[in-house]
């Protein structure tokens, strides 16, 4: 029972848990960051279209008059859905948000699986996503990448350590990542490659899951000794339900940058007009309100640099 009741509180940390709130100036410290009071407020209300950005908008948009912004809505605090199970909120949702009402558009989500929405995105079902994801070379060659934000991987452990883990003694483990997941693709093969492999250590054996409620699941089980996943997502969760898990210090540096960007199809009419409009978000009071809400305030940057 016990063991049940502890998957339960794990789960429940990236459940959908409207304990967030306001927290400018949060610290970068994992164990410090984290949001504490609901807001699903569209924080876009009352912002008007940016002209630059409008007049770079191609026709065929200004036709369509709508964006659809593709979203894995499953990793809180940046990407999930309010406790009507319908409404997109978020770091992301906001950032989408304000990007469409710059460009004088609406905007629809679409709720897909993470590691699909490139290839939705190059085949055209959706104009961009807004997902936390790495401008990885791979990514840069069917996207164009426009940075918005500053974030990084950190690896969760059962509560208390109790195997007492560092991110350098890793080797041989079974760490958890998500599909299609920069931690997947990048961080965890450099890790093991840094302080395993190349040492004469077994490597760290990655074990790819859908997505972090299924990894805490199967930490809170002791299927797997950790997970690696978004710093952020994991602070929010160890704010929810304080004790389920541990958080190893520092964050994972290695393998790729911690820069995160919005994704548009290689080449697109669209880029110059969506990166106008994403510096301009940059550049708003209501970037910096978005960030606070959701105890992201240290991820902020000021460039919408196109990658």
């Amino acid at each position: 029972m016990k063991t049940r009741s502890k998957v339960r509180r794990a789960v429940a940390g990236l459940a959908v848990l409207l304990a967030l709130g306001a927290c400018a100036g949060c610290s970068s410290d994992p164990a410090q960051e984290g949001p504490s009071t609901s807001n699903s407020a569209d924080i876009s209300e009352g912002v008007q279209p940016h002209d630059a950005a409008v007049k770079l908008l191609p026709q065929s948009y200004k036709d369509k008059g709508e964006l659809t912004v593709a979203m894995d809505l499953h990793y809180p605090p940046t990407t999930f859905l309010a406790e009507d199970n319908s409404t997109p909120i978020g770091l992301n949702p906001d950032i989408a948000r304000l990007v469409a009402k710059k460009l004088g558009l609406k905007l629809k989500f679409e709720n897909t699986v993470f590691d699909t929405i490139i290839p939705g995105i190059d085949g055209g079902r959706y104009d961009f996503t807004v997902t936390t994801m790495s401008p990885t070379p791979e990514r840069l060659k069917v996207l164009d990448m426009i940075d918005y934000f500053k974030a990084g991987n950190s690896v969760a452990v059962s509560a208390g350590n109790p195997l007492k883990l560092t991110n350098e003694s890793l080797c041989g483990k079974n760490i958890a990542v998500t599909a299609g997941s920069t931690g997947q693709l990048k961080r965890l093969p450099a890790l093991s490659e840094q302080t395993c492999t190349s040492q004469g250590q077994p490597a760290i054996n990655p074990v790819t899951l859908p997505n972090v409620q299924d990894a805490l699941t199967q930490l809170a089980s002791k299927r797997i000794d950790g997970i690696l996943y978004d710093t952020t997502s994991l602070a929010w969760a160890a704010k929810q339900q304080p004790g389920a898990f541990t958080i190893l210090t520092p964050q994972i540096n290695v393998g790729s940058s911690d820069v995160t960007s919005i994704g548009l199809k290689k080449g697109s009419a669209l880029t110059p007009a969506l990166q106008a409009a994403v510096q301009s978000v940059l550049d708003s009071p209501e970037y910096k309100k978005s960030l606070a809400n959701w105890g992201l305030g240290a991820g902020a940057i000021t460039e919408a640099k196109l990658n």
